[in-house]
């Protein structure tokens, strides 16, 4: 009877422990994000979001980004098609990391979009502009949202 209520108190204490581990795990991971604000927009000033940097087990900079209350893209002036995401990295260089697309979904009627990717590049600042095209390897003037630089 006594070696029943020893294994009874061990599997529990082996439960406890890993519950602990695994929400200590949890919180670790959380402690290496970086979360930056997009600064107010002076294109789409009810515009907010965020974006969130981890990193995944590779070491790649895993790239979340979190919108409210963006316009949707026709409605700009001038209209364009598309919101292009762009990073600059560490070494200045900018790069398209792709588009967000109101005519596939990624805006609701609350005007809410998340974009996410994944880069080898050290992100210093992350921005938004309104495109024609997609594949663009430069962006234009339309500046949307920004975050500002950012120290990783």
């Amino acid at each position: 009877m006594h070696k029943m209520k020893t294994m009874k108190l061990n599997t529990l204490l082996n439960k406890i422990f890993l519950g602990v581990f695994v929400l200590h795990m949890l919180f670790a991971v959380d402690a290496s994000a970086k979360k930056v604000k997009f600064l107010t927009s002076t294109a789409v000033p009810a515009a907010r979001g965020h974006v969130i940097i981890n990193h995944d087990k590779n070491r790649n900079y895993v790239i979340s980004i979190h919108l409210f209350n963006l316009a949707e893209v026709e409605r700009l002036e001038p209209t364009k098609r598309y919101y292009i995401v762009w990073m600059v990295t560490d070494e200045e260089t900018t790069m398209n990391m792709g588009k967000i697309d109101s005519s596939t979904g990624f805006l609701s009627k609350k005007l809410k979009a998340s974009f996410k990717t994944a880069t080898s590049s050290k992100p210093s600042n992350i921005y938004i502009t309104a495109e024609d095209d997609p594949d663009r390897q430069y962006p234009e003037t339309q500046m949307i949202l920004s975050t500002g630089n950012f120290n990783m």
